[in-house]
């Protein structure tokens, strides 16, 4: 289940990018992108991200 940016929500702010352990989100066009075949599912980003613009998806 990895997770997901909406792009409405997200402002670039990176907290979600400092938080990541395994360091698979970057900035794309202004807005934080998961690659979801490296994601390791912990949640870190979810509970980093001050706008709720991240979230777990089947």
């Amino acid at each position: 289940m990895p997770a997901k940016v909406d792009e409405a929500k997200c402002t670039a702010c990176e907290d979600c990018v400092e938080a990541c352990p395994t360091e698979v989100i970057s900035m794309v066009d202004g807005h934080a992108w998961v690659n979801p075949e490296e994601c390791i599912d912990c949640e870190a980003c979810v509970d980093a991200c001050p706008e709720d613009a991240i979230s777990m998806v089947d």
